[in-house]
């Protein structure tokens, strides 16, 4: 198990995180989510062992994770840490960028081993190809590839996905996800999209103001939000007053209702159309299967 007791940091004098404390299971998917500066990358690399803590401990299992000022060389052996930069060796084909830390002594079981994760990045048809004539998606497939060859016991992951296009994105976050799962791997994930976490997280956290604003299942923070942070998190959303937060999904037209707006844009978005109007000085988005005719009122009702 990982344990975070009371962990804090400060960039010089700003404080990114606060008196942090959770703990993950042996095997299970945690997405750390938050706004650009909430202390995601810092989380991680704290856990890699890149950073002293200014105060509070980390341990995996009985082993206590310590920063620079304890290790000559950084990181643990168990952990493997992949960061939105890669550090990988641009003249090298693929699979020799794969294989780098795998054992010459074993060459066949190197091969396979390199082969398998050559597949679980789908990334067959450049397994020859050098490093430096990838696209940067392709690039950040090599360094997950690389990340797993020794099994760790702990992967971190930093926007794995950032940089890989929606043609290949959704495949293969099913591929390394379930792979993961397979092989009992911890999995640490920052990310800011949804879809890294809904269907593969067991737990997500979401950080703001440099503490944990909430911890639990993805399916219980989406239907008990309990806060416009976590709601946004998840998609449009409206603060209905006395209906509390609403997803723009929850709100459908309605024959007569006491919830009138004012309709101003009406945003196609594939399987219907984002509506935004107006509740008085208030702006308010709801879906609906067709466009809207500006300046029309309409009611709606609160679904779900």
């Amino acid at each position: 198990m990982l344990k975070v007791e009371n962990l804090s940091f400060k960039y010089d004098k700003t404080a990114v995180l606060k008196h942090i404390s959770f703990s993950v299971k042996e095997g299970d998917h945690v997405s750390v989510i938050g706004e650009s500066g909430s202390g995601k990358s810092t989380l991680l690399k704290l856990i890699h062992g890149e950073l002293d803590s200014g105060h509070g401990h980390i341990y995996w299992k009985d082993v206590e994770i310590l920063g620079p000022k304890y290790n000559l060389v950084v990181g643990y052996e168990f952990i493997k840490y992949v960061a939105q930069e890669f550090d990988l060796m641009p003249f090298t084909s693929v699979e020799d960028n794969i294989g780098k830390y795998l054992s010459n002594f074993f060459p066949k079981a190197k091969k396979e081993r390199t082969k398998e994760l050559i597949r679980v990045v789908e990334l067959e048809p450049f397994a020859k190809t050098k490093v430096k004539n990838l696209s940067g998606g392709q690039k950040q497939r090599v360094a997950l590839a690389r990340a797993l060859a020794k099994e760790p016991e702990i992967l971190l992951l930093d926007e794995p996905f950032g940089h890989i296009d929606n043609f290949k994105k959704q495949s293969l976050r099913r591929s390394v996800f379930n792979y993961l799962k397979e092989r009992n791997i911890t999995c640490i994930v920052a990310t800011h999209d949804k879809d890294d976490v809904l269907g593969y997280a067991d737990n997500m956290m979401v950080l703001h103001n440099a503490k944990i604003k909430a911890i639990n299942t993805p399916h219980e923070l989406y239907n008990n939000p309990l806060s416009p942070v976590v709601a946004s998190f998840f998609g449009e959303f409206n603060n209905l007053g006395p209906y509390g937060i609403v997803y723009a999904n929850q709100l459908k037209v309605a024959r007569n209702s006491g919830l009138k707006v004012l309709v101003k844009h009406s945003y196609f978005n594939g399987k219907n159309y984002l509506i935004e109007a107006e509740l008085g000085s208030k702006k308010v988005y709801f879906e609906h299967h067709k466009a809207l005719k500006k300046d029309s009122m309409v009611s709606l009702k609160v679904i779900g």
